[in-house]
């Protein structure tokens, strides 16, 4: 998977972003600062770095700056910049894309997959998954527990097909509610509780007693590995 770095000062939106990035198929790793974004860079050496401008610790423009000195990784600037002389500036300094904010998640993802194709580093996403005797598949948009197809609403399809993409991962509400609306309300986040409810009563053989997915107090769900 390609590796995504990160460097975002409004943690709200790093979350926001890491969750569509990784549904999408990449490893995301984070920073919020550019001091720090720069020693990530050079230590893990990402496939493409999403770079907002506004940082503390050092400048987005001079982390790009420092970046492009090391070689040609893609480079999208994220901003909320509109003057058009940080876009050019930007650009000049080797930017591959930008994006001003706000932004739709989806489109961000987009636009990293664009770049990364350009770049020859496309995540191949899966559209079929299995845990143990359960199997999901998306362009079907089919579940199936051992052997017998179960019948989900889009609501607990999305749930069940962000869990079974990585399992053993832990959800918060409000990814889970992202995953199955496209955009998460934190008003409505115990939802999920009623849709993981539903859900078990359609895949678990003892709901009581869950042998998929599993509650992590205090956090959210995950789905258990098998």
């Amino acid at each position: 998977m390609p590796t995504i770095l990160l460097v975002e000062d409004e943690s709200e939106l790093a979350r926001v972003a890491q969750s569509y990035l990784e549904r999408g198929g990449m490893t995301v790793v984070t920073a919020a600062r550019g001091d720090t974004g720069l020693s990530l860079f050079l230590q893990i050496k990402p496939d493409l770095v999403l770079l907002d401008l506004n940082l503390p610790g050092m400048d987005g423009l001079d982390v790009a700056r420092e970046i492009r000195r090391k070689g040609e990784t893609p480079i999208i600037m994220v901003t909320a910049r509109v003057e058009e002389t940080d876009r050019l500036i930007g650009l000049e300094l080797g930017a591959d894309d930008y994006i001003l904010k706000p932004y739709s998640p989806r489109e961000l993802v987009a636009r990293v997959r664009a770049v990364l194709r350009r770049a020859g580093a496309a995540p191949q996403v899966a559209r079929r998954f299995q845990e143990g005797d359960l199997e999901l598949d998306l362009d079907l948009h089919q579940v199936v527990r051992a052997g017998q197809a179960i019948d989900l609403t889009p609501s607990e399809f999305g749930l069940l097909a962000a869990m079974i993409a990585q399992p053993g991962r832990v959800f918060s509400r409000l990814q889970l509610l992202e995953a199955a609306q496209g955009m998460a309300y934190e008003g409505y986040e115990r939802t999920v509780d009623a849709h993981v409810k539903n859900l078990r009563s359609k895949l678990e053989p003892d709901p009581k007693e869950p042998r998929y997915i599993e509650t992590v107090f205090g956090v959210g769900y995950r789905l258990r590995k098998i």
